[in-house]
């Protein structure tokens, strides 16, 4: 048994099938995408934080449960220069 279990952790599996190829790709592909808004969404909430921008409950929740990367580039972008959190485009306004 300690033989099965030192090639279980010293050996990486690779899909062969192009079936599970395919599958594991989209969902890795997909995994990255949510941490890539994910981070984005965090860097928007950083930005107003530090140049001390009220959040509202209601627009900190909707910015930190954005998935469209365009939109949390532009919130980027006018968390920048914002004054207040209606500067930004759109987020719920509490």
């Amino acid at each position: 048994m300690p033989c099965l279990e030192e090639l279980m952790t010293t050996t990486s599996h690779r899909y062969t099938s192009d079936f599970a190829r395919r599958y594991f790709s989209q969902g890795e592909a997909a995994g990255e995408a949510r941490g890539q808004a994910r981070g984005e969404a965090m860097a928007v909430l950083a930005i107003l934080d530090t140049r001390g921008i009220d959040v509202p409950d209601a627009v900190r929740d909707e910015i930190a449960g954005c998935t469209d990367l365009d939109q949390l580039g532009v919130w980027i972008r006018q968390a920048v220069t914002a004054e207040t959190v209606q500067d930004l485009d759109a987020p719920a306004r509490g």
